[in-house]
């Protein structure tokens, strides 16, 4: 494993919800309500991660059934402990090769997990094999180069004091986390009408702390590189991006969060 792919591991559900797991769940509402997938279906859900999405799905859809799916011990391990729930399974699995039958759902989804995957045609595909015809395939990730602002304030400002942070930047990682690469990549596994549209949510945090103190955990690109800086130079990096901040006159700071959801037809 290179040093930079390392940082992508996510293995610690308390650290991931302090992180961006309280900003996935709205962006996670939005996503399934645009959906419009009727009661009494059949879900998939890919990289489930702490279960914020499968949460949504058991609580809002109606679903005969939800099976979730995630590389990470520590991930399914959270989420089970979270979701006791007869309707959901949760599984360790890899995107790529998907422990399930094929044409078993009526809808397969992914939520800020595909662009972490390395062959994102295959994981594509297999959610493809995983779905009835005229189900339904969908996805979502962060917009990375744009709105999503907690990280996108945090690569600004880390990219300006050191250029080589440029490499660790999800914007530069993942620039297929955008609306064209998303719609050629979904078209390219035969999917069809395929539709790419944006969901913004607010992300107010409290204080600077509020928004400062997840990228301790050391989790995830940026807070691993924050935490591999010396204490001098992360303080710098500190400083720099809280002159940045918009801060309102009670010390709260605005900010949204932008996810790319796409969707398509099996």
């Amino acid at each position: 494993m290179t040093d930079v792919a390392r940082h992508d591991v996510w293995a610690q559900g308390e650290a991931y919800e302090l992180y961006v797991g309280r900003w996935s769940r709205p962006v996670a509402e939005q996503f399934l309500a645009a959906l419009a997938v009727p009661p009494g279906a059949a879900w998939l859900d890919i990289g489930c991660g702490t279960g914020a999405l499968t949460r949504c799905i058991l609580e809002r859809h109606a679903p005969r059934q939800v099976v979730g799916i995630d590389p990470s011990e520590g991930f399914i391990g959270y989420a089970r402990a979270q979701l006791r729930e007869p309707r959901a399974e949760l599984r360790i699995g890899d995107a790529r090769a998907l422990p399930v039958d094929e044409r078993a759902f009526d809808v397969a989804v992914s939520g800020l997990v595909l662009n972490f995957v390395p062959d994102q045609p295959a994981a594509l595909s297999q959610m493809r094999r995983a779905v009835r015809p005229g189900g339904i395939v969908a996805a979502y990730v962060w917009d990375y180069a744009g709105e999503m602002q907690m990280m996108r304030r945090f690569w600004d400002a880390a990219t300006a004091l050191d250029p080589q942070a440029r490499e660790r930047d999800e914007a530069v990682r993942f620039a297929s986390s955008r609306p064209d690469p998303l719609r050629a990549l979904f078209e390219g596994a035969g999917l069809r009408d395929v539709a790419v549209a944006a969901i913004d949510v607010p992300t107010l945090f409290r204080d600077f702390n509020d928004y400062w103190s997840p990228f301790l955990g050391g989790q995830g690109p940026a807070p691993a590189y924050c935490m591999s800086l010396r204490e001098q130079d992360r303080e710098h990096l500190r400083e720099h991006i809280r002159s940045a901040l918009p801060v309102n006159t009670d010390g709260s700071i605005p900010l949204i969060a932008r996810a790319w959801a796409v969707r398509a037809v099996v």
